[in-house]
């Protein structure tokens, strides 16, 4: 049998992978086989002309049995599509909440939800809670109640559950953690944690925060998937995002760390970054010889307000004879706004929440839509704190110019990207500062 050449190994070690858009077109890519999630989204950032902030994933979604879960960005392409099902398939989404664990661990996990099986006197201070995590050699527990679907039953039964490092355990005798009361419900090693699509439909789910853990070599059989729902959002987060840590520990970490490394040796597939972050944005005053950072809150909103007057003068539309001509309804500003990666046109209430559940429900993610119960005004969908609100803006007529509000005429902005641009900078009426847009892209 002839030897293979070195050029024939290669073309070898090439893998066809496809991958989805949000929009459901499709983009067939090669890649060799050690590429990782995070070298195939930066491919698909250069080739999409995206904005790259770091927040693109892989999602593994598996249509018939309901579930999906973003890859890590160390995973291997290839070796997760072995694992999967024909019907299955990759989507190309944002995760603004992949690594937001490490920047702001306490709002992750609950301190009911934590205990250690080291003995302490409970004097571990927070701060210290990753490193519990990330250290092989320390024994992190989550604990809690969670509702586990009975095998090929649509009936789910309550139980006490720990999660360590060796896999979830459940008591079977209330509350208890002696060794003699606990079974293994599912180790860490061979499985992927997943959401379930449509809980309640498909599996009679009892809450609306379900999770899965799927055993890797499974493909369709749902008889060997551990369908679990928690009590609420945190709870699952909480469950969910251990589950992370335990499996991988410091290579999350390690993950975490590469966009910063990054910055001063940018690989061959980033795009120009324009990131927006709460923390990089400050009022300023700028009415002296140098700018002046406003740190009184009161003296700061006080601007904010004077800022909108300011941008809605600075926008008048001059004519040909140099004189002010009001804007009409169908001009450049009433529909510019259609450009923006934010503004998501005429979907529902329950698509906005879906969008903004999906990329990670972080504060500040937000989109803008057109409003379903009034032809003339839009919706801005933030989420704060892990819960999504909505809050209208309303068109107004000043001078014959058509301009925009969402805190009743207060603050009036030209146009949406105005608006949108000062709620950026400005908290205002809202719980907090825009930060991260919900985006969907087109492959």
């Amino acid at each position: 049998m002839p030897s293979c050449s070195p050029d024939c190994c290669l073309f070898q070690a090439v893998e066809i992978v496809k991958v989805w858009s949000e929009d459901g077109a499709g983009k067939v890519v090669e890649i060799p086989a050690d590429m990782t999630s995070r070298d195939v989204c930066q491919l698909l950032v250069y080739k999409s002309h995206c904005v790259d902030d770091n927040a693109w994933t892989l999602v593994e979604h598996h249509p018939i049995l309901g579930l999906e879960r973003c890859l890590e960005d160390h995973e291997l392409v290839v070796q997760v599509q072995a694992s999967m099902s024909s019907d299955s398939k990759f989507l190309f989404r944002k995760n603004y909440a992949k690594y937001e664990f490490f920047r702001n661990p306490l709002n992750f996990f609950p301190e009911h939800m934590v205990a250690w099986c080291q003995e302490s006197d409970g004097s571990i201070p927070q701060s210290q809670l990753l490193q519990n995590f990330l250290n092989s050699s320390s024994c992190p527990e989550i604990q809690g109640y969670l509702s586990v679907k009975e095998p090929g039953r649509r009936s789910w039964r309550k139980l006490y559950m720990f999660l360590r490092r060796s896999g979830l355990y459940y008591s079977t005798k209330g509350t208890s953690k002696e060794p003699r009361h606990l079974q293994l419900l599912s180790d860490l090693d061979d499985s992927n944690i997943f959401t379930i699509i449509s809980g309640k439909k498909l599996h009679n789910c009892p809450t609306d925060f379900q999770f899965c853990i799927k055993p890797s070599k499974v493909r369709s059989d749902c008889k060997e998937l551990k369908m679990l729902c928690a009590e609420d959002e945190q709870s699952r987060t909480c469950w969910m995002t251990a589950f992370r840590l335990l499996k991988y520990g410091i290579v999350l970490y390690q993950s975490y760390n590469v966009p910063q490394q990054r910055k001063s040796n940018l690989s061959p597939f980033t795009a120009p970054v324009r990131s927006v972050s709460e923390n990089s944005l400050v009022a300023m005053d700028f009415s002296g010889r140098t700018g002046r950072v406003i740190d009184n809150p009161l003296e700061a909103q006080s601007a904010a307000v004077e800022e909108g007057q300011t941008w809605r003068k600075r926008s008048q539309r001059m004519n040909v004879l140099g004189s002010s001509s009001p804007l009409h309804p169908s001009s450049l500003s009433t529909v510019i706004h259609r450009t923006q990666v934010w503004f998501h046109g005429r979907i529902m209430r329950e698509e906005a929440h879906k969008m903004i559940i999906q990329q990670g429900q972080v504060d500040g993610l937000f989109l803008l839509r057109d409003s379903q119960s009034n032809v003339k005004a839009f919706v801005l969908t933030l989420c704060h704190h892990q819960k999504i609100k909505h809050f209208q803006i309303l068109p107004c007529e000043e001078d014959g110019q058509v301009l925009f509000s969402l805190d009743d005429g207060a603050t009036k902005f030209t146009d949406l990207i105005h608006l949108v641009e000062f709620y950026q900078l400005n908290r205002g009426v809202l719980p907090c500062k825009l930060k991260h847009p919900c985006t969907a892209v087109a492959l």
